[in-house]
């Protein structure tokens, strides 16, 4: 993702590029035409000098010839003056002289006036031209001086514009440098996924094909051995225990033990904030002390005083919510039934929000209309009354919300399990709006307290009072904040741990499943409890019976040396009995006395034989039979033991393969997510191919078009500049033949 943003930085990059450098050379160009007009007009301002030049010696000239008309004049004069006389004298003489003179003096007095007149229309004519002359001139010199300057903005723009461009291809060519190392360690790792994901095909086709026949098998087992299937029922789902989580349970005990403390706040909080209302009422705006204050703010002082027992109730009903909240038991919303407790408690303080707001507006009315209420105190006061509002409003909509929370563990059908999600969400936005309405609240108060105080009315009393309600309102909005963001972090975990029931269902376990579900739970602690108490006794009871066949097998080592021993005895006293026999025949009373004692001896000594030869045989059947069957009962139960770990094994093998298999699907999904990722690259990069290629044509017609605008203009100018020379040309042409 980092290399196409890259790319498509580097294709932004290139468009702006090709767009300033279109621009550069169009600048260019109007720098090189400006430029060969500036150069064009300095050549017409030379002509123009030049003409004038020629306009100043042609007048040089004239004056030149003025001045000696003037002096041929005035020769005339001189000469016409001392021809006057003379004719006098001679008038007499003759009348041709007179006349010849007379008509030489008219032809001169009216060549005279023909050249005065000549000379004035000259005269107009030459100072008509260097107005117009000197007009042009100025025009063409401030059209000049404006053509150089911006000739040099256009130089300037152009400088500046090379070195961004320098210093963008620079950069251009290092991201260039940088992105190509970039796609070449991509491609070396395109390449080594697509390697991996052919060995994860092959990984997951041969996963596929044994856990398809081990699932073949599986399935085949538990339909031979497995008498019925209760998944099938929802109400039998109902009624699983779930897993213990102790994790779980500790967190959520952590939960609700910072919930405690942030609503012990609150309510301590709400608490100073009610009395100390109390208390202001009986201050402000009439002291209870001196003088009575209206039925109004009785009855609103009356209300006030009963707030503990609507705010108590708060905090109890959190605290019992976190008693119930143990580490032996499954903590979800049909089980926290204690919710639904705590959410009547707050049902019934917004009851008392209720009742005391229009008495709370009232009261506040009551200081507006007062003689010692300013505006600036009449629109805090107003301010405030909008605050109470909000308050009881936000209070009502968090209760909606705690109230549809509360619903699982009373009537499960009220709502679907997917749609508390946004339940748990509004329930932070309404906490949240809490917190801003506390902030105003705060506010308002605040300024409310400082304009109160400087009135000159004002007791110790009533700003102690102020002090405290202030310092409650504060307490109230930094508990609210706490809350808020308490609740806006843990939102996620409580959305995670909804209901304990099947994933896949969309509403919530009946409260009777629920409570039967726990009650199973304590039976199924108590049975494992006394499973372990049986398998210790049976261990204990194993190795007793093993001591039991040792003894056993003690015994009969014993009796059997007994046995030999009463044999052993028996030999010898036959053999003493045969020695007495052949003795003497007067020995023979003492000799029958004497055998029948030995009789009496023998029978003595071999009886307990007998009896103890009799007895060992049944106990020794009988042991023998014990023996027999406690070694088949070893046998099956090692059996058993080897079936077990064998099934286990066979169980932890499906689960290994499994979740190998589930990760073999995500690495599928991931190259699959991968794939279209790259196909949107490369649409993407076709669309941007088009979009360059369009901006180039674009790009390409705005140019034509601006060359064609330039070369109207340069036409234009080219036309005025012919119009000027041929009014130039035509008034040196007058000026010549003038």
């Amino acid at each position: 993702m980092a290399s196409a943003e890259l790319q498509g930085k580097y294709q932004k990059l290139a468009q702006e590029y090709s767009k300033l450098r279109a621009q550069n050379q169009v600048l260019k160009k109007g720098v090189v035409d400006e430029q060969a007009n500036s150069s064009a007009l300095k050549e017409q301002l030379k002509m123009k000098d030049q003409s004038l030049r020629k306009l100043q010696q042609e007048m040089d000239s004239l004056t030149f010839r003025n001045l000696q008309l003037a002096k041929r004049v005035e020769l005339l004069q001189d000469e016409l003056a001392l021809s006057e006389p003379r004719g006098k004298k001679n008038k007499k003489s003759g009348d041709s002289s007179s006349q010849l003179s007379q008509e030489q003096k008219s032809v001169f007095d009216e060549d005279l006036q023909k050249k005065i007149e000549e000379n004035e229309r000259l005269h107009i004519q030459f100072f008509e031209a260097d107005e117009q002359h000197k007009h042009v001139e100025a025009e063409l010199r401030s059209r000049l001086a404006a053509l150089e300057t911006e000739a040099a903005q256009h130089q300037a723009v152009v400088d500046g514009l090379t070195r961004k461009y320098m210093e963008t291809i620079e950069k251009l060519q290092n991201d260039k440098a940088k992105l190509e190392v970039k796609s070449q360690a991509l491609e070396k790792e395109a390449k080594e996924c697509r390697l991996r994901t052919e060995e994860c095909q092959l990984q997951l086709k041969n996963l596929h094909e044994d856990l398809s026949g081990r699932l073949e098998e599986s399935l085949s087992i538990i339909n031979e051995k497995v008498p019925f299937n209760d998944t099938k029922y929802s109400q039998y789902n109902a009624l699983n225990v779930p897993l213990h989580n102790r994790r779980h349970q500790l967190k959520m005990r952590d939960i609700a033990g910072q919930a405690l403390a942030f609503v012990q706040d609150l309510v301590t909080a709400l608490l100073n904030f009610h009395t100390y209302t109390e208390q202001r009422i009986q201050i402000f705006p009439v002291d209870s002390a001196i003088d009575t204050i209206s039925p109004l703010n009785q009855k609103f002082s009356q209300y006030l005083h009963e707030n503990a027992s609507y705010v108590r109730p708060l905090e109890e009903g959190m605290l019992h919510l976190f008693e119930s909240i143990t580490e032996d038991t499954v903590t979800v919303l049909e089980t926290t039934v204690k919710l639904k407790t705590f959410s009547e408690h707050l049902t019934s303080y917004i009851c008392f929000l209720r009742k005391i707001l229009p008495y709370q507006l009232k009261s506040l009315e009551e200081e507006c209309e007062s003689s010692l209420c300013t505006s600036a105190l009449r629109a805090r006061n107003l301010e405030l009354s909008q605050d109470m509002k909000k308050m009881t409003a936000v209070f009502e909509k968090l209760q909606t919300y705690v109230g549809l929370l509360a619903l699982p563990s009373a009537e499960p059908d009220g709502l679907l399990r997917t749609n508390y999600s946004s339940v748990l969400t509004n329930v932070g936005a309404a906490l949240h709006g809490f917190h801003d309405v506390m902030k105003d609240i705060s506010k308002h108060y605040s300024q409310k307290a400082t304009i109160e105080h400087e009135l000159p009315t004002a007791t110790q009393k009533l700003i102690t009072t102020n002090d405290c309600i202030l310092s409650s309102v504060v307490a109230l909005t930094n508990g609210a904040g706490k809350i808020a963001s308490f609740f806006s972090n843990n939102v996620d975990y409580f959305i995670a741990s909804l209901s304990y029931g099947p994933k896949a269902a969309s509403g919530f376990i009946s409260p009777l499943s629920a409570e039967s579900m726990l009650q199973y739970k304590k039976k199924a602690a108590a049975y494992m409890k006394a499973l372990r108490k049986v398998q210790q006794s049976l261990e204990k009871i194993s190795k007793l019976e093993q001591e039991k066949e040792h003894w056993m097998l003690e015994a009969q080592l014993a009796r059997v040396k007994l046995e030999r021993e009463n044999q052993r005895i028996a030999d010898k006293l036959k053999g003493t009995s045969t020695g007495h026999a052949a003795g003497p025949a007067q020995d023979n009373a003492s000799v029958l006395s004497a055998p029948g004692q030995e009789e009496a001896s023998a029978r003595a000594v071999q009886e307990p034989v007998h009896s103890a030869s009799l007895v060992p045989d049944v106990e020794s059947r009988e042991d023998l039979i014990k023996n027999h069957y406690m070694a088949r009962i070893v046998e099956l139960t090692s059996q058993l033991q080897l079936a077990d770990s064998k099934s286990v094994h066979f169980y932890a093998e499906c689960r290994a393969l499994s979740k190998r298999l589930a990760l073999a699907e995500k690495s599928k999904e991931t190259l699959a997510e991968e794939m279209k990722v790259a196909g949107q690259n490369i649409s993407r990069l076709q669309d941007e191919l088009t979009t360059t290629k369009r901006s180039y044509e674009d790009q390409l017609s705005m140019m034509s078009d601006h060359l064609c605008s330039m070369n109207e203009t340069l036409s234009k100018q080219r036309e005025e500049i012919d119009t000027l020379k041929m009014s130039s040309k035509g008034n040196s042409k007058k000026n010549k033949s003038r």
